[in-house]
C-alpha cells in the first residue's frame, strides 16, 4: 500500500518568531511523518534558526497575492470547478464571504484552489498551523479534494477570530476539522466550549526539546548591589506590553545599576525607542533586533532576569504560553511575567518565578525586589528548570500529535 502524505499549511516559512512551529515540524519529520509545507507567504526575516536547516520537507509557496500570478490562479480555479468537492467548497466559501467580504477572504479561496490543484495525488490530509487564515485555506482545499483536515491553534487565531467562524471550523456539519490541537489549557477549554463535541480539541503543550539547548550555566550568585542585567525576547507589538516595561524601567531606583536588552523586531520599534528616549533611559537599553536562537540563548546565559510583561491587547489578542519562558527556564534564568492566558500553567508565582500585574509601578517593584535578593531569584530559576524538565518537555506532545495525524491519514475502515 502506498504511504499517505500530509500537507502542512503555515502562514510563512521560515519565521524567526515561530520557533515552536519549526520545533514541532522537525520533530514530526524525525518521527517518520512524511509531509510537504505549503506557505501562504514568502519569508521576510533575514536570518533563520539552525532548527530550520534540519527540516528536509519540501516547501511550496502559494501566491501571496492573487494578482502576482494570475495565470497560476486561473488554471487552479478552472481545475477546482471540476473537482468532486467543488459545490460543497464553493457553498462554504460563499457563506463565509457573506459574513466577511474582504480581500483577505477572497485570497484564501484563491490560495485554496491553487493548493487543491497542485497537491500530489498521494496527499491524504491537511494540517494547518493557526486557526484563522491558514485553516481557512486548509478547509476549502480539503473540501475541494474530499480529504480530512486538522489544525493547531495558538493565541491570536483563537482570540481574534469571530465566534461563528470558530464554531464552523469545529463542527463536522460545516466540514470542520477532524481534530484540533492547541498549546494551552486556557485555549483548549475555550475551543472545546465552541466545538460540536469537546473531543474535537486536544491540549498538546509544545514543550521544549532540551537537546537543542546547552546545559544551563553555572551561575555565581551576584551581589545585591552589583550590576543587574535584565532581558526580554518578543515582538514589539501591543500584547507584549513593552511600553509598560519601559515605563517601569524609568521608575527603578537611582541606586540600582541596571541594564535591559531587548531581542525582537515589530511594528512598534520606533515608538518604543522614542518612549525610552523620552524617559532618558536609552543609554541603559540595548536593542538587538531580530536574533537567531543561539544568539538568544547566549543573551539568556548572560542575564540575571527575564522579563515578559504580556497583556491582553485592545483587539483581544494575547499570548498563549510563550516558548521564550521555557527557553529562559532551560538556562536557569529567573522569570518575571504576568498572569495572562496560560502563563500561570507553567509558572506558579512565588515558586517558579514572579507573576505581576502589568502596571509600571508593580513591574518596577518586582524588578527591584529580585535585584535585591539574588538568592531568591536563583531559587525561583532552579524551580522553573525543575518544572520544565518534569512537565514541559516536547516528546509527549509530539507522540500524541503524530498518533492523531497518523489516524487522520489512515484509510477509513471498511
Amino acid at each position: 500500500m502506498t504511504a499517505k502524505r500530509l500537507a502542512i499549511v503555515v502562514k510563512g516559512w521560515p519565521r524567526l518568531s515561530e520557533t515552536f512551529i519549526a520545533q514541532e515540524l522537525v520533530a514530526l519529520e524525525e518521527a517518520g511523518l512524511d509531509f510537504d509545507i505549503w506557505s501562504l507567504r514568502y519569508p521576510t526575516d533575514k536570518k533563520t534558526h539552525p532548527l530550520h536547516d534540519r527540516l528536509r520537507a519540501p516547501v511550496r509557496y502559494l501566491p501571496e497575492y492573487l494578482r502576482d500570478d494570475p495565470a497560476r490562479v486561473a488554471r487552479a480555479m478552472g481545475a477546482a470547478a471540476g473537482m468532486p468537492g467543488f459545490d460543497a467548497a464553493a457553498a462554504a466559501f460563499t457563506a463565509d464571504l457573506a459574513r466577511d467580504d474582504t480581500v483577505n477572504r477572497r485570497r484564501r479561496w484563491g490560495q485554496a484552489c491553487v493548493m487543491a490543484h497542485e497537491m500530489p495525488s498521494d496527499v491524504a490530509g491537511i494540517y494547518a498551523h493557526f486557526l484563522h487564515t491558514p485553516s481557512s485555506v486548509a478547509r476549502y482545499a480539503a473540501i475541494l479534494r474530499g480529504m480530512p483536515w486538522s489544525f493547531s491553534a495558538h493565541a491570536k487565531d483563537i482570540w481574534t477570530s469571530p465566534e461563528w467562524e470558530l464554531r464552523e471550523k469545529l463542527s463536522a456539519a460545516h466540514h470542520g476539522a477532524a481534530f484540533g490541537a492547541t498549546c494551552t489549557r486556557f485555549g483548549a477549554e475555550h475551543l472545546q466550549g465552541l466545538a460540536d463535541t469537546p473531543e474535537r480539541v486536544d491540549l498538546v503543550y509544545h514543550g521544549l526539546d532540551l537537546s537543542r539547548f546547552p546545559d544551563p550555566p553555572t551561575r555565581n550568585l551576584r551581589a545585591p548591589d552589583g550590576p543587574f542585567h535584565m532581558m526580554s525576547v518578543g515582538r514589539l507589538v501591543e500584547k507584549k506590553g513593552f511600553d509598560n516595561l519601559i515605563d517601569a524601567l524609568a521608575l527603578l531606583p537611582a541606586t540600582l545599576d541596571w541594564h535591559w536588552t531587548h531581542i525582537g523586531g515589530g511594528a512598534l520599534d520606533a515608538q518604543m525607542r522614542a518612549r525610552a528616549d523620552a524617559h532618558g533611559i536609552s543609554a541603559r537599553i540595548t536593542w538587538r533586533g531580530a536574533c537567531d536562537q543561539p544568539e538568544v540563548i547566549d543573551a539568556m546565559r548572560a542575564a540575571d532576569l527575564f522579563v515578559l510583561p504580556s497583556r491582553v491587547a485592545s483587539d483581544g489578542d494575547r499570548d498563549g504560553l510563550p516558548n521564550v519562558l521555557m527557553e529562559a527556564a532551560s538556562q536557569r534564568l529567573a522569570i518575571l511575567s504576568t498572569p495572562v492566558s496560560a502563563i500561570p500553567e507553567f509558572i506558579d508565582t512565588g515558586t517558579h518565578g514572579v507573576l505581576s500585574d502589568d502596571a509600571p509601578a508593580s513591574l518596577a517593584r518586582e524588578m527591584t525586589a529580585l535585584a535585591a535578593d539574588p538568592a531568591r531569584a536563583a531559587a525561583l530559576a532552579d524551580a522553573a528548570y525543575d518544572r520544565l524538565t518534569a512537565d514541559f518537555l516536547m516528546h509527549p506532545g509530539i507522540a500524541h500529535l503524530k498518533a492523531r495525524l497518523d489516524a487522520m491519514l489512515a484509510p477509513p475502515a471498511r
